[in-house]
């Protein structure tokens, strides 16, 4: 658990930063005068919208407020206290806020990127097998997608979570163990992920975990009050999204270029890290095997469910949600709103 003061200062920003008045322009029917938006560093869409504006072109009335986070269980965090609308959040800490204790009252409108090879384990060079972790220490930023996947590599090796020294860090804390020499290997995503792996060397990564059944992702989570009150609000939201997909898709030197400039890397290096991670446009989550249609929800939601088994076992949740559960946390109809007739 990350300590209570970090949890509560955050919130508290968050907070501060949540009240005053809108833009100059009064916001439109069915949007608000703020939207208070969470993400965090991560090469995929959601970049390329905060670099371009698109949001503040297309919602002229609302101010738009962008909150980073290093991680998805601070983003939980914000979500709880009501401090942001709309976040990222990987599956792992999504499954959790879906589960008890939490039961976060948010929905799953999108998803930012299936994880790929952006996301590893990279351990100092002379481990060169899973079963050799034990007794080594491995960081992780805890309750994230990161941690699921290296608790998922431990339980293929057959070791126990003890057997390991699992120590709970952000990212960019990560980076500085690692130069310390404070820990042998962590799990986790890129940008840090591209500097360990300068000296070390990847043991596996989340695209070869989901080949094995243990599928992550980047999703986008929506407060659902947020979602009742401000339905064209979020409709703007997805279709940006769905934007920036499309441009990843069309023009990538352009996407990389949005992607650079909001993580200060080279045009080439984004371009790198951007191909890492599998995006989806608004017809393929709508799709069966991903988020689905209101009449069908699709296969993501057991996706949910397995994690929830998973994290269970690991005694991360208090207990498994029916499937059902997941199902109604798929933002179906609002996703479907967004582009009917497309």
């Amino acid at each position: 658990m990350k300590p209570l003061l970090k949890a509560l200062a955050l919130v508290a920003v968050l907070a501060v930063s949540a009240c005053g008045s809108g833009g100059e322009e009064a916001a439109a029917p069915g949007t608000p005068a703020k939207l208070r938006i969470g993400y965090q560093l991560i090469p995929n869409g959601d970049l390329i919208v905060k670099d371009q504006r698109w949001l503040e072109q297309a919602l002229p009335g609302t101010e738009i407020v962008w909150s980073k986070f290093d991680s998805g269980g601070d983003v939980n965090t914000a979500m709880i206290s009501g401090a942001i609308d709309i976040g990222l959040a990987g599956s792992s800490p999504v499954t959790r806020g879906l589960s008890a204790p939490l039961n976060i009252p948010y929905q799953i409108p999108w998803i930012f990127d299936v994880i790929g090879d952006n996301e590893a384990l990279v351990v100092r060079k002379e481990i060169t097998e899973a079963k050799a972790l034990a007794g080594k220490t491995i960081a992780t930023p805890f309750s994230s997608t990161s941690h699921y996947s290296l608790l998922a590599v431990l339980a293929e090796a057959g070791l126990a979570e003890s057997d390991v020294k699992i120590v709970d860090l952000e990212p960019p804390d990560i980076q500085a163990a690692w130069q310390r020499g404070d820990i042998d290997g962590a799990y986790v995503w890129t940008p840090i992920l591209a500097e360990l792996e300068k000296d070390g060397a990847v043991l596996v990564t989340s695209r070869e975990l989901a080949g094995r059944g243990k599928l992550t992702a980047d999703l986008a989570v929506v407060r659902t009050e947020f979602a009742r009150q401000y339905p064209e609000a979020l409709k703007v939201w997805l279709r940006q999204q769905d934007r920036a997909v499309k441009l990843a898709r069309t023009d990538n030197a352009a996407a990389a270029a949005a992607i650079g400039r909001q993580l200060n890397l080279s045009p080439a290096e984004a371009g790198r890290q951007l191909g890492q991670l599998v995006l989806l446009d608004a017809a393929e989550q709508r799709g069966p095997d991903y988020l689905g249609t209101p009449e069908a929800p699709g296969k993501f939601a057991e996706n949910l469910h397995s994690a929830a088994e998973f994290l269970k076992s690991q005694q991360k949740v208090d207990a498994v949600p029916e499937l059902s559960v997941f199902q109604k946390g798929l933002a179906t109809r609002e996703l479907a709103d967004a582009f009917a007739g497309s």
